[in-house]
């Protein structure tokens, strides 16, 4: 099957251009002024953005936590992302504690491989990494997985300690795979959530008051300083604190190759959604919490200044109610204790729209820092450009036309993340994805969805040195 698109502008993250694209199968085969080469399908882009693909390097599905699961599937979770505009994730597995490193990839492979209805590729948790475990990260990076996740946040559940961090980091080097960091310092937040309970203090505000941003900045510290002494780069995941924030400029002023992301959810939202009446504080709830809101014009400048380099979503929803299109109980697992509020809240449908208008829109970046943030430097930093990440001769045609004027409300009752709530809910925002491309077909077509689960594949990713 062949696509022409005519008459759109062309918005990659280093240029912009009006001109047509030619499609032959799932590759763009020609970009030019003007082709008349006749194809299957014709899309008439006149007045649209025509951008690659949304890359979400940071996502959570079926993600089991705090004594339930994330509400969606690779399934829910994927058609969601496609209605958003984003053609690729790079979700999270897991490894169990004492497990060789391949099976955690291998488990998350199978749930995921008759689901999936854009392409993906995985993370790996990493919860175990004595020096027996050490030759496993080089047969993954061999395979496609070139990342790994730890955490310095969750004591008991995902925390390592700085031995194993350093040990990961030094071992990443010789493999050319990338360090992700949670950067919280577990230890003492664990400390400060018994002492609130003690005092009898439950509410879902404790959950970002007893998780300071002074935590985060000296955990993303001290991460930069051992990937510095390992002589590696690594990648801070979820930043959403100007102290944080503030680790990562001073590294690379210095030259040093650390990288981050934020989220929308800390550009827009603030810790005052906490405090919202009864318990919808919960629909917050997530690590690091949101921050009080002048933390968002830091945020933003990190993003102009490129000392944040990506915006992703860490999308990993819980519902509010039990029994939503029959799910469990989540969120009020912690009715009578903040601690125990799954962390998490949906986002993988949004993170374009929002970003565009209060990015776009605003003047606070350009079109093609947008492409950049959403898109191309997640390709880059991960391994999947140029294959992903743009739009050019040979890379796969994964393509969102863009109506920069066109108006929607942001709403659980038109979204199709599953889950019971949005934490935009009544958002009106310009900007939405008409039509969207995964290799060359059309999966979204003016909201509705002509792709099919299962559909997607899995993207193997290179190891190479990491410029953006």
């Amino acid at each position: 099957m062949s696509v022409l698109i005519k008459n759109g502008k062309i918005v990659n993250a280093e240029s912009s251009v009006e001109a047509d694209i030619f499609i032959d199968g799932e590759t763009v085969t020609k970009i030019a002024p003007a082709i008349d080469t006749p194809a299957d399908t014709v899309i008439d882009a006149k007045g649209k953005l025509v951008i690659p693909g949304g890359i979400d390097v940071h996502t959570h599905m079926e993600l089991p936590f705090g004594g339930t699961m994330s509400s969606d599937d690779f399934a829910t979770g994927t058609v969601a992302a496609a209605h958003g505009g984003t053609t690729t994730i790079v979700d999270f597995a897991v490894q169990e504690y004492g497990e060789a490193l391949p099976v955690g990839v291998n488990r998350w492979r199978e749930k995921a491989e008759s689901k999936v209805a854009i392409d993906y590729s995985l993370h790996l948790i990493v919860r175990d990494f004595p020096q027996v475990r050490e030759a496993d990260m080089k047969e993954l990076v061999n395979e496609g997985v070139t990342s790994f996740k730890l955490f310095m946040a969750y004591p008991g559940v995902f925390m390592v300690d700085d031995a194993t961090i350093f040990r990961a980091l030094r071992r990443s080097g010789d493999d050319g795979a990338l360090i992700c960091m949670h950067a919280e310092n577990g230890g003492v937040i664990d400390e400060l959530v018994k002492k609130a309970l003690g005092d009898g203090l439950t509410a879902p505000v404790y959950h970002a008051l007893t998780r300071p941003p002074e935590m985060e900045a000296e955990a993303t510290g001290r991460a930069i300083a051992l990937s510095e002494m390992a002589g590696v780069p690594i990648y801070i995941v979820h930043l959403s604190s100007s102290h944080a924030l503030e680790k990562v400029r001073e590294a690379r002023s210095r030259g040093v190759p650390a990288y981050a992301e934020t989220c929308p959810q800390y550009l827009f939202l603030s810790e005052d959604n906490y405090r919202e009446p009864g318990f919808n504080g919960a629909k917050y709830v997530m690590s690091p919490p949101l921050r009080p809101k002048w933390h968002q014009d830091k945020l933003w400048k990190g993003l102009q200044d490129d000392d944040l380099q990506v915006v992703s979503t860490d999308h990993c929803p819980f519902c509010m109610k039990e029994g939503h299109k029959g799910l469990p109980i989540q969120k009020e697992l912690g009715l009578d204790d903040f601690s125990a509020i799954p962390n998490g809240a949906p986002g993988v449908e949004t993170r374009l729209m929002l970003l565009y208008d209060g990015g776009v829109r605003t003047g606070r970046i350009s079109e093609q820092r947008w492409v950049q943030l959403v898109s191309t430097a997640p390709a880059k930093l991960m391994g999947l450009f140029p294959k992903k990440g743009l739009i050019a001769e040979g890379s796969d045609a994964d393509i969102v036309i863009w109506d920069p004027n066109r108006e929607t409300e942001i709403s659980v009752k038109s979204m199709h993340m599953r889950c019971d709530y949005n934490p935009y809910e009544g958002r009106k925002v310009t900007g939405f994805p008409e039509k969207v491309l995964l290799r060359g077909k059309v999966v979204v077509d003016d909201g509705a969805f002509h792709g099919k689960e299962g559909s997607g594949e899995f993207v193997k990713r290179r190891a190479h040195s990491i410029k953006v």
